[in-house]
């Protein structure tokens, strides 16, 4: 099993540049066809129709959101001549929440940036990122806002705690666990946790692994009932010099709106390492 196609977002922001490195070169790894979708914020024209003098504000940001595109898409086929891969360029025009995942649907592997707050050109749209996450139906590589990453998967640390999110994770990391020098499966145990009778141990889930290829070492926590799962797997990635997360997206439904669930946030908020989730 191998990565086949991957897309990468791209956007104005500073680290739009750095994202596609790395995108580089997973598909010079995986021998992939990359995608590269330039989708940024879009301000809603009928918004600017009840206020007076914005027409001219629109045009601007239509024009300079133009000339972005194109130098981006000057260095996107640059830098693919430059690395040998193969792929293709998409413009998507409408809000990112709506046509991203469209795209992303087809991909094999979606390639995004974590929110940065520090970056008002990054902003895409609200949630973005989990949004995609929630809707591709693919597995989504975040990558950090801050520091030098390279492309991740020398030491994975795959989050386990028996869910079906965390078994579609696992599956959908095969090809980064493949090629991983390192695999540790970690399930972290609250003080009052009370595991379900039908969770699967991390040791059945490692041996399933083995049939592909894959040794995994396995690896409990137990943490105090105050301290946030999120933080803890964070903790354990720095303590154990991993350089990729794997883990399911959770989310639950709060008045039909999805809505992740807390270390799934915690890890979008504070992330060190790249993070590949699924839902």
């Amino acid at each position: 099993m191998s990565y086949k196609s991957i897309l990468v977002h791209l956007d104005a922001g500073i680290r739009a540049h750095p994202r596609l490195e790395i995108a580089l070169q997973l598909a010079h790894r995986f021998h992939a066809r990359l995608t590269g979708l330039f989708s940024t914020y879009v301000p809603p024209r009928h918004a600017f129709v009840v206020m007076a003098g914005t027409a001219d504000y629109y045009a601007e940001h239509e024009r300079l959101r133009h000339e972005r595109a194109g130098a981006l898409q000057r260095l996107f086929h640059a830098e693919l001549a430059r690395a040998r891969v193969d792929g293709q360029w998409i413009a998507a025009n409408g809000d990112a929440n709506d046509v991203v995942p469209l795209h992303a649907r087809v991909a094999d592997l979606i390639v995004l940036g974590q929110t940065d707050l520090s970056d008002p050109e990054s902003f895409i749209a609200e949630q973005f990122v989990e949004h995609v996450v929630l809707a591709a139906g693919r597995p989504v590589l975040v990558v950090p806002s801050g520091g030098t990453v390279a492309a991740p998967g020398r030491h994975v640390l795959i989050a386990w705690d028996g869910s079906r999110e965390a078994t579609r994770a696992i599956h959908d990391a095969l090809p980064f666990l493949d090629h991983a020098g390192q695999v540790t499966l970690l399930t972290v145990h609250a003080t009052s946790d009370q595991p379900p009778r039908d969770r699967i141990a991390g040791a059945d889930i490692a041996d399933t692994l083995a049939h592909h290829g894959v040794t995994a070492r396995v690896r409990e926590l137990n943490i105090d009932n105050d301290t946030p799962v999120g933080d803890a797997l964070l903790s354990q990635a720095s303590e154990l010099d991993c350089d990729l997360i794997v883990m399911g997206a959770y989310a639950h439904s709060r008045l039909h709106e999805m809505v992740l669930g807390g270390a799934t946030r915690t890890i979008l908020q504070s992330m060190t390492v790249p993070v590949l989730l699924s839902h």
